[in-house]
């Protein structure tokens, strides 16, 4: 009993405990998990596009607690990463602060985290960067430089263009072109494959082009962002190098050659030395020398040098001429012999140094030579006027020296330089400018030929001259680009104005030059064509009035047609040859006390100071009343005239009238003047009212607008009365319009007597006749009479009968009657006819021709027709 009693308390407590906890139990807040395409929830498998701005609210994190309570939102990234989003704790939103791109990171781990404030729930979710297209395309191996040989064939790939794009999908896919202003180029390129290509039907030639610039172009499928579709691409310069090769034999530089061998020679001896190189200068190969025949086993050959050297005695020599035959071959790059050529070396056996260095020319040893040519020879050219060549008889190293030309500069220049026994001698042009014959008319030169390693030092000169013959190569100059003349007007026609003068250094016919003129100013003026001398014409009347400028071109011109440019300035000057001219309608005027009135007058002179007036007043009765503005014209009265009271004080005429008599004096040398009588009226200013009082105090000095306003006045009325006149024109006409035919005809007699006379057969005739009527003239013209009678006209012409038989007509009616007529029309008579047939009878011409009887009875015939069908309707 006594377990049992301490038992039962402790069982309460942990009842009570238990109820406690079961009462304030907590749990953990957790996230909404609303998929990977949902826009709330725990950011879990969330994707955003890199080219989202910044600032942009991504995402909201979603949850919610257990037991209620309100829930705080975090985010965080691992240590050290980049912090990119940004969360707002109480509503969840997150928010992007730093850009993205996906080519740097595409997917980013975040841990978001929820709680109650005592309990705390983190989660690691991973958000992923969709890709964009914003990137462009980038060349791996370019730009880069390209050795292709000129013999590739085409259709051959010669490089293969890389080029990567970080973007995915289409924006990452690259395809490729080519660049090119040159729609023929020679190279091609595969769109996917970035093969380059020769283009079938195109090769590549050294000779003419040694490089080639290709731009590639590297361009991706293209892609959105922000926003937009966009395509990118990138480009780069591909520099192809084209390499000569193997398709040219050697040439032999400096041939014939010409070799002694002197009496005093050795065996081992050197006796010439030949050169020749690869015809393909890109890529020359080694040459070859070898000897190919006339050695006679007495002279060998360096066969990489060319040097040709004595195996014997001279004295062992049976031949005092030898003809060897030098081949030049090609080496390959295997070391095989490849193209060659052959030249033929002339080897002297020649005795000791006993002989100086000699000019030869055609007919002999010569030592001047002379040349006659033009003017300004191509560079380059050789001077094939001078037949000149050098010799010297000894043999070997005695027959080697050198040739030099000593003369004014740089102008000509002689190969060989070096001989050996015996060349001949080419002068080549090197400077053409300086061959001017306009700056020396010859050229003096002195050819040398030093010997080179004998102690004698033989040596040889030769005078060579040239005459230049001159060539048109120079235009007329004028002494300046522009002349400035000035003559007064009113000169009289053939004066002189001024002299052009242009020089052209030529000589002969080639330095005459001829003058001419030409522009839209030159009608006035003619030039002589020798001297230049540029007048007026004949009949030319210059007035600065009219025209004061002038500009023409003046051209100077030699034989072939060479010519330069000047402009010509012609100023004519103003002399003072008008006097002033007074304004009549300013001769007579009435001037109000305390206004003043205005003459005026023009000189027409054209410059100043001819065409400056001044104004003074010469006599006026009586005196001392009017003041005059000298530069104006205005006239005033005296300062003291305030009134008409003191007007009439001052004069006992009625009318206050005075006659000024003005002068006008132009200010040019000499002076013109001019005087005039004005009458001014003298009145005082009376009040007017109502605007058009008003204007016409305002225009009082100036009749030109009033005369203006009178004619604005005039022209309204005349519009108003043609206005008026129209509109009753046009309402008369309408009251005076004839009216139609048909209304005519309704007013046709109501009541008819019908008279038959009927034979005993069916051809007894029938006679219609018309009880006359009073028909009213509803027009008012004289197209009816006033009553309609019955009258025996002449009869008309017989029209032809119906093409209807009698019995069409309708059963019980009579047959149509022939004398309803239009008022407007002849009256019309029946006459006797045949039952079988009715005839109309208008009154016609008598004389018709066949055409117009045959169209008058057709008329005839309808209208009958149309009076029958009125009659069957009214019956």
């Amino acid at each position: 009993m006594t377990n049992f009693n301490n038992i039962v308390p402790s069982l309460l407590v942990v009842f009570a405990q238990f109820t406690f906890a079961a009462t304030h139990l907590d749990y953990a807040p957790y996230f909404f998990d609303n998929g990977p395409n949902s826009n709330s929830g725990n950011l879990a498998l969330f994707s955003l596009s890199e080219d989202t701005p910044v600032g942009t609210q991504i995402y909201i994190l979603n949850g919610t607690d257990p037991e209620g309570q309100p829930v705080t939102y975090g985010l965080t990234f691992e240590p050290g990463s980049k912090e990119l989003f940004r969360v707002d704790p109480k509503s969840g939103t997150v928010t992007l602060i730093e850009e993205l791109d996906r080519e740097v990171q595409d997917e980013i781990e975040v841990f978001v985290s929820i709680t109650d404030g005592r309990n705390k729930v983190t989660e690691k979710v991973q958000v992923f960067v969709m890709d964009v297209n914003d990137e462009k395309p980038q060349f791996q191996n370019l730009p880069a430089i390209l050795d292709v040989r000129e013999s590739t064939r085409p259709g051959s790939s010669v490089y293969k263009v890389e080029a990567i794009d970080k973007d995915t999908g289409s924006g990452g896919s690259l395809t490729y072109y080519l660049q090119s202003s040159d729609a023929n180029g020679k190279f091609g390129i595969d769109r996917h494959s970035g093969v380059l290509r020769i283009k079938q039907g195109e090769t590549l030639d050294f000779e003419k082009s040694t490089t080639h610039f290709v731009t590639v172009v590297a361009k991706d499928g293209g892609g959105n962002y922000k926003g937009k579709y966009q395509v990118l691409s990138s480009s780069s310069t591909l520099t192809i190098n084209v390499v000569d090769t193997q398709d040219t034999p050697p040439i032999f530089v400096g041939s014939p050659y010409f070799g002694y061998v002197y009496e005093v020679s050795s065996p081992g001896s050197e006796i010439f030395t030949v050169f020749a190189k690869d015809g393909d200068f890109g890529n020359p190969n080694p040459i070859h020398y070898s000897i190919d025949s006339g050695a006679d086993a007495v002279f060998s050959i360096n066969k990489t040098s060319g040097c040709i050297s004595l195996r014997a005695y001279p004295a062992h020599l049976r031949k005092e001429m030898f003809h060897i035959k030098v081949k030049a071959s090609e080496v390959g790059p295997d070391g095989e012999l490849m193209d060659y050529a052959i030249t033929t070396v002339t080897i002297r056996v020649v005795d000791l140094n006993n002989h100086p260095p000699t000019f030869y020319g055609e007919n002999g040893p010569q030592n001047m030579f002379e040349l006659t040519m033009y003017e300004h020879p191509p560079e380059g050219e050789i001077l094939r006027g001078l037949k000149i060549s050098v010799n010297d008889s000894d043999q070997g190293a005695n027959a080697k020296f050198n040739l030099r030309l000593v003369g004014p500069g740089r102008i000509l220049r002689v190969v060989p330089q070096t001989v050996l026994n015996e060349a001949q001698v080419t002068i080549l042009v090197e400077d053409s400018s300086a061959i001017d014959y306009e700056k020396s008319q010859f050229l003096t030169f002195k050819l040398l030929a030093v010997e080179i390693d004998t102690p004698e030092r033989f040596s040889a000169t030769a005078d060579i001259v040239i005459h230049l013959l001159d060539t048109n190569d120079n235009a007329p100059q004028f002494s300046s680009e522009y002349y400035i003349a000035r003559i007064p007007e009113n000169s009289p026609g053939g004066s002189n104005v001024v002299t052009v003068t242009a020089e052209d250094p030529d000589s002969g016919l080639w330095g005459e030059v001829k003058y001419s003129i030409y522009g839209a100013g030159s009608d006035l003026f003619l030039i002589q064509s020798q001297s230049g001398i540029i007048y007026t014409q004949p009949w030319a009347s210059l007035d600065a009035e009219v025209k004061s400028k002038y500009n023409f071109y003046v051209k100077a011109e030699d034989r072939e047609g060479k010519y330069s440019l000047a402009e010509v300035f012609v100023t004519i000057l103003d002399l003072n040859d008008h006097p002033p001219e007074f304004n009549n309608n300013f001769l007579e005027t009435t001037m109000i006390i305390g206004a003043p009135v205005k003459i005026e007058a023009i000189d027409e002179d054209a410059e100043e100071p001819n065409n400056i007036i001044e104004y003074s007043i010469m006599k006026t009765e009586p005196d001392n009343i009017f003041d005059i503005n000298a530069d104006t014209g205005e006239i005033v009265l005296k300062s003291y005239i305030k009134s008409m009271d003191i007007v009439q004080n001052i004069t006992n005429q009625k009318e206050c009238t005075w006659s000024v008599v003005i002068q006008a004096r132009d200010r040019g040398s000499p002076s013109f003047v001019t005087t005039t009588v004005v009458k001014i009226d003298i009145t005082e200013a009376t009040q007017l009212n109502g605007p058009f009082a008003s204007f016409l105090m305002q225009s009082r000095d100036n009749p030109i607008q009033i005369l203006g306003m009178i004619a604005c006045v005039i022209c309204s009325m005349l519009v108003a009365t043609v206005l008026i006149s129209t509109i009753t024109f046009v309402r008369n006409k309408k009251s005076n319009k004839i009216l139609p035919s048909r209304r005519i005809i309704r007013r046709r007699p109501k009541h008819r007597q019908w008279g038959f006379k009927v034979g005993g057969n069916s051809g007894k005739n029938f006679e219609v006749k018309d009880e006359p009527e009073n028909v009213e003239n509803i027009n008012c013209n004289n197209n009816v009479h006033t009553h309609c009678h019955l009258h025996h006209h002449p009869p008309p012409p017989m029209y032809p009968p119906p093409m209807h038989p009698p019995h069409m007509h309708p059963p019980g009616l009579p047959p149509p009657l022939p004398c309803f007529s239009r008022p407007s029309e002849r009256q019309w008579a029946g006459t006797p006819v045949s039952s079988s047939t009715v005839v109309l009878k208008p009154m016609k011409r008598l004389i018709q021709t066949k055409e117009n009887n045959v169209n008058t009875a057709l008329v005839s015939e309808l209208k009958m027709r149309l009076e029958q069908k009125r009659m069957a309707s009214q019956y």
